[in-house]
């Protein structure tokens, strides 16, 4: 009996330092990383970085081409909360109707938030842009709860037909275009071949000859 007992406890101490052996060798050949990026990808959903601004053509320019009836379109969204007609009444937001250029909080006999009433200045197409994008970045604290237009395209066509809902304000000029290069790089090759051989005193292969017309080249 002690010879079976001694058996089956051998052998179950034998089991034992092979399944720790086995853990150990584990942990060194399948042990776990914490991932450079931690959360899912979701496809069609760009992360949202800090301080990130709007990449492509400027609000002025976006402006300039707007897209009124799309800008229509997307005021539905805005619709279960503001009215937008001339002597439309207050909802949960205020009428929105000749917005554009008063001062912050003009609609009278509206609740604003104590942080929007402390923004100075007016609404502008620069401070309704800001707006539009983020709320509450805008104005923290505030009672808005829509969380923001992230398409500088859709904030434009919607700013631009809120402008004729009773502002009426002329649209900014598009941005300047950047400048064009002087020269493409094969003619700025070309420029310094012929700078360099005219200090050298060898005239060009197409260089006009002295008082007549420039020699042509060959095809």
């Amino acid at each position: 009996m002690d010879d079976r007992f001694n058996t089956m406890a051998g052998w179950a101490l034998f089991a034992g330092i092979i399944a720790l052996g086995g853990a150990i060798v584990s942990s060194h050949l399948f042990h776990d990383e914490r991932p450079e990026k931690m959360g899912f990808a979701i496809e069609g959903v760009e992360a949202g970085g800090e301080g990130g601004g709007d990449s492509g053509p400027g609000l002025n320019t976006l402006l300039a081409t707007a897209d009124l009836a799309a800008g229509e379109k997307i005021f539905a969204k805005c619709a279960s909360c503001h009215t937008v007609n001339s002597g439309g009444a207050n909802g949960i937001g205020p009428n929105l109707y000749g917005t554009i250029g008063k001062a912050h909080g003009h609609v009278a006999g509206f609740a604003y938030s104590d942080a929007l009433k402390s923004k100075g200045g007016q609404w502008t197409f620069e401070e309704l842009d800001h707006w539009l994008k983020s709320p509450r970045e805008y104005a923290p604290g505030t009672k808005m709860t829509f969380a923001g237009l992230g398409n500088p395209a859709d904030r434009a066509n919607l700013i631009a037909w809120l402008n004729t809902q009773g502002s009426n304000l002329p649209l900014p000029a598009p941005d300047a275009a950047p400048a064009a290069a002087s020269a493409t790089p094969e003619e700025a090759a070309g420029n310094a071949t012929n700078a360099a051989e005219s200090v050298s005193g060898t005239a060009p292969a197409n260089a006009a000859p002295a008082g007549g017309p420039a020699a042509p080249t060959s095809h």
